[in-house]
């Protein structure tokens, strides 16, 4: 990580530096119990509650940095950025879990890591968008998932930029608010919105950019929200009918990943064609087989021996 810093005003986007953006409503999010959800064992719906809660503080500290300067450094390129407001929502949720949680796992973003001993293990992206944060582009979330024994049991995404609390229980549905959320029926490849994402370094970029110029023509468009966590959770509200990305981390799509899942989506980690991490494809089930087969012949992931079109899972 370099050490330069940048000083930005708090009145980026257009904002008068001290006035309130309207557009961060976390204040008025309420947080209530689905019917679906009063099923799931009693401390599941504990770590939900303050999964919830956590998000919800991470999302207090988003508002109340945009109203002062941001402090900027670089991580793996020029163009990968972290603030205070990405450090100090870490430290509010991870200090919250040592506390209250002692005995769990944590992986978090900007470089909490904890080894647990209890089964549960808290997986932790603080700001998922900090550039859109930075310049005021509305997307930008708190991503919290919690794995029980190894698997994904509960996601919550914050869209703090929009005041949107998504929340997922595995076999128990997937929320925005108190509303169900469900992935759009299934469409002719050919007429898909798509999502993707792009590196943070500039050759893997301009790769990713020729594999999505082979993908626009074969689909209705595509989009780029710059927030892994809330282009799954459009999946999972329909807002989109699919979303590929290379180079992710597990804390950008773990939550979101649930989240999808659980609204009747069908979400894939594969073996990329370059880059770090898998690919994370999700799309509705009856769509998934043509659009791997559309990003495999793009050059997005790599072709399973035998197979052509099916990428090898990891």
């Amino acid at each position: 990580m370099t050490t330069r810093r940048v000083l930005l005003r708090s009145g980026h986007g257009g904002l008068a530096a001290g006035r309130t953006d309207p557009t961060v409503p976390t204040q008025g999010v309420r947080v209530t119990q689905p019917d679906s959800f009063a099923a799931a064992p009693p401390d599941v719906r504990e770590l939900l509650a303050l999964a919830s809660d956590l998000a919800l503080q991470a999302g207090r500290i988003h508002t109340e940095g945009r109203q002062r300067a941001l402090e900027l450094e670089t991580k793996s390129s020029p163009t990968d950025v972290v603030s205070q407001v990405d450090r100090a929502a870490e430290r509010l949720i991870v200090s919250r879990l040592r506390e209250e949680r002692p005995d769990d796992a944590l992986l978090a973003e900007e470089g909490s890591r904890h080894d647990g001993a209890s089964g549960v293990r808290w997986v932790i992206d603080p700001l998922d968008g900090t550039t859109n944060y930075v310049y005021g582009y509305p997307a930008y979330a708190v991503s919290i998932a919690v794995e029980i024994d190894g698997a994904a049991r509960i996601g919550v995404v914050l869209d703090s930029s929009a005041g949107r609390l998504y929340r997922a229980l595995a076999r128990h549905g997937a929320f925005v608010g108190d509303r169900p959320v469900h992935v759009r029926p299934a469409t002719d490849l050919s007429h898909a919105l798509v999502a993707t994402g792009f590196s943070y370094d500039a050759g893997r970029r301009e790769r990713q950019g020729a594999t999505a110029a082979k993908v626009v023509g074969r689909v209705r468009d595509l989009r780029r929200g710059g927030s892994a966590a809330l282009d799954l959770c459009r999946v999972a509200a329909g807002e989109v009918d699919a979303y590929w990305e290379l180079d992710l981390s597990p804390w950008d799509y773990a939550a979101g990943t649930l989240i999808a899942r659980e609204a009747g989506a069908a979400v894939e980690h594969v073996v990329a064609a370059h880059g770090r991490g898998p690919a994370v494809v999700a799309a509705h089930p009856a769509l998934m087989g043509p659009f791997l087969e559309l990003l495999t012949e793009a050059g997005a992931l790599s072709p399973r021996a035998g197979r052509a079109g099916r990428p090898a899972r990891r």
